[in-house]
């Protein structure tokens, strides 16, 4: 069997519901430490008040003994709630194979490029001992939750020591089709809203005694929805806004509702700023006169990595694996731990195997792209690293 999969179907079976790790990060130093990594724990200790104890962060480096750069491989072994299991064909932690696919959560985000990276740094160390630069794997288990006490902590304690990082690789799954036809080099920021609208509630038989908060918001919202924030630009497409929570009411059909509760996210742009989004936001709440309060949250500023050695080392290959295909650059989809790495580091983009089944029941990774991805994050090490 291959070791990749091996080690993939191991970390499978580690029930990791973030931000649990379910014992893979000790299994991954165990491997790490016998390859001659000096491996350290991050581990982040939550307030008191917070809803979890401790996250789990592991940081492995792997000296070389020439000058070189620092290259990272970033990955997170926590994955979200498996749903119900009565839907799943199989034990979403029991790694299962069928028809060529391996079944399971986080098969796909993101245990296979976790085992991948891992073993791919195993791998180049062991043909290229005196290689230049360091070799460092960076694993978390707070990626799928809120993302306090992971990456983002981690990146503090690096940046608080002076520790140099000079290119990272993600590996959350980018590829759409196939292996290899996708690399994100940037990602766009989030950032949220729980907007608050004042009204007074009363009879609905007496409305001119009560004033009602949906009614209020209902024109605000309907530009919300409409505005065009940015145009994008070459390399991000344009901002977005989107209501994900709508609520109301006291659940009784003859009283208006005092206040009403609407949740929101933009996905912005270069183009944008948090400032400004927040001044033309409140701007079109006090044209339509809605009384307010709104609590942000900012998720992470956009990204972005423009092609340089990075880039060009991991095109080539994945040119050299997958049958001379050549990656789209890209900063479509979601959020990653990679806009808190380019907080410290230069250079960082995104790959993995294919997204389709990411988040849903019966999550999968091909298994011939196990060996092939493996390979990928090798060679870039390599390309990087000893020339």
């Amino acid at each position: 069997m291959n070791d990749t999969l091996r080690l993939t179907e191991q970390l499978i079976s580690c029930r990791s519901v973030t931000p649990a790790d379910g014992g893979a990060l000790a299994l991954l130093a165990e491997r790490l430490t016998a390859a001659g990594f000096a491996c350290e724990r991050l581990d982040a200790e939550p307030p008191d008040a917070a809803p979890v104890a401790r996250v789990g962060n592991l940081f492995a480096v792997h000296a070389g003994g020439r000058p070189g750069p620092t290259v990272v491989l970033l990955g997170h072994v926590d994955v979200v709630p498996p749903g119900p299991l009565a839907a799943w064909q199989s034990d979403p932690f029991v790694p299962t194979h069928r028809d060529g696919r391996l079944y399971g959560r986080g098969a796909a985000d993101m245990k296979t490029a976790v085992a991948a990276m891992t073993v791919a740094a195993e791998q180049f160390v062991a043909a290229s001992p005196g290689h230049a630069g360091r070799v460092a794997l960076l694993f978390t288990s707070d990626e799928e939750g809120p993302s306090l006490h992971g990456v983002r902590h981690v990146v503090e304690v690096f940046a608080a020591r002076g520790e140099k990082l000079d290119a990272c690789i993600v590996g959350e799954p980018t590829s759409v089709q196939r292996l290899g036809d996708m690399i994100k080099n940037g990602r766009r920021g989030t950032l949220s809203g729980r907007l608050v609208v004042k009204g007074v509630q009363g009879h609905v038989a007496y409305p001119q005694l009560a004033r009602n908060p949906v009614h209020e918001l209902a024109p605000a919202l309907a530009e919300l929805a409409a505005t065009r924030w940015d145009e994008g630009n070459e390399h991000f497409p344009p901002t977005t806004w989107q209501v994900s929570n709508l609520n109301a009411g006291t659940g009784a059909l003859n009283v208006i509702p005092g206040t009403a509760v609407c949740e929101f996210n933009f996905r912005y742009s270069t183009e944008s700023t948090t400032a400004g989004l927040k001044q033309r936001v409140h701007e079109i709440l006090e044209r339509h006169r809605v009384e307010h309060e709104i609590a942000w949250t900012h998720g992470g500023d956009p990204f972005l990595t423009r092609p340089g050695t990075l880039s060009e080392a991991l095109s080539a290959a994945i040119a050299a694996e997958c049958s001379g295909l050549m990656p789209e650059l890209s900063t479509t989809g979601g959020t990653s731990d990679g806009r808190f790495m380019a907080r410290l580091c230069p250079q960082v983009v995104e790959f993995g195997v294919v997204n389709a089944s990411i988040h849903q029941v019966d999550e999968w990774v091909e298994v011939a792209s196990v060996g092939p991805l493996t390979n990928i994050y090798r060679r870039t090490l390599a390309a990087l690293l000893a020339p």
